[in-house]
């Protein structure tokens, strides 16, 4: 299935029925009175999350949603029947933007929260209610209002705990594969991750949390090189990220440490919130390094680096420090949230 996580949409409500003005005509009752009935209401338009999904692809061939009028009033006090309300399905994590004002209409956290999009508009009022003592044969009634209707823009953003960020070919897919059940493509090329990919990390029974692997980002992603900036959105939600550097690059000339400066300022010309997000080092593909080599490199970075955080040594291909990085990761995250808890 093709991933797609950003689209538009027109979203239309039902315009409301007219009432109707009528008046009691039976035999032998030659002074019935006003009997016209209220309009329907218009069909409303709802947004509904559903983890069942984790694409917006159905919107980006149908994105015009047209909800039904309400019928008009009829005589004989009958009221006009009310149109369906129409519900779009959307994965968990959506955030629904009003696309002329930029205005967040709803961010789908939950599963089946549920959300009003566009209201339907109200029918009108039938002459049965402009009857008094005074107005005795009232031939007033109104006409439906108007639904609603906007242009929306929908964003998609995983919900991850914990978010990989890295240049190509650093070894995040790897390493997903390698702590979780997730089966993203690995290749010796770059760019072999074209969309993000989840993936559900079991430390115990009964603790796990959620690792997402977007695809590497390089220099001049502001500029659009690479894939951008499409999918770094979606570490928007991560309460951590882990920077997964590649000791053993295939160019030796490469300036590892100038490499991961590069990468930050991505981060940073992206957005600030990011920016600030709690990062780790990791250092990955040490069993392509002789022993002896392997602290000179990793002391050289945190020099160069000037890195005072956590930091992890790691062979994603053979597991070597993969589980005490999920330790720590899941120590990291249970504190995090005994605080929340706590405030």
């Amino acid at each position: 299935m093709k991933y797609i996580d950003e689209v538009k949409i027109q979203v239309f409500a039902g315009d409301g029925g007219n009432g109707v003005a009528s008046f009691r005509r039976e035999k032998f009752i030659p002074k019935g009175g006003p009997d016209g009935g209220d309009g329907g209401r218009g069909g409303s338009i709802y947004a509904l999350a559903d983890h069942n999904l984790n694409t917006l692809i159905d919107y980006r061939f149908t994105p015009v949603f047209r909800a039904k009028r309400g019928e008009n009033g009829r005589g004989s006090d009958c009221y006009g029947k009310g149109a369906e309300d129409i519900v779009l399905r959307m994965p968990v994590g959506t955030m629904i933007i009003n696309n002329q004002t930029s205005e967040l209409v709803a961010d789908l956290e939950h599963n089946l929260q549920k959300v009003l999009l566009a209201k339907g508009g109200k029918g009108g009022l039938g002459n049965l209610h402009f009857k008094s003592s005074i107005n005795r044969a009232p031939r007033q009634f109104t006409y439906g209002e108007p639904g609603e209707q906007f242009e929306l823009r929908l964003e998609l953003r995983v919900l991850a705990d914990v978010g990989l960020l890295g240049l190509p070919n650093a070894g995040k897919s790897t390493l997903i594969r390698a702590v979780s059940a997730a089966r993203p493509k690995v290749a010796d090329y770059p760019f072999t991750t074209l969309y993000p990919n989840l993936g559900v990390v079991r430390v115990d029974a009964g603790r796990s949390f959620v690792m997402a692997d977007i695809p590497g980002l390089i220099e001049g992603a502001a500029e659009g090189a690479g894939l951008g900036h499409r999918f770094l959105k979606h570490l928007s939600r991560t309460h951590l990220l882990l920077h997964i550097i590649d000791v053993a690059p295939f160019d030796e000339n490469i300036d590892l440490a100038q490499s991961a400066r590069a990468l930050v300022d991505e981060l940073h010309k992206f957005d600030e919130a990011l920016y600030r997000k709690p990062r780790w080092l990791v250092f990955n593909k040490v069993d392509l390094l002789p022993e002896d080599e392997q602290q000179a490199v990793c002391t050289y970075l945190l020099q160069a680096l000037d890195w005072k955080d956590r930091w992890f040594v790691i062979s994603a291909l053979t597991g070597k420090g993969c589980q005490a990085l999920t330790y720590a990761v899941m120590e990291y995250l249970e504190q995090l949230q005994s605080v929340t808890e706590e405030t």
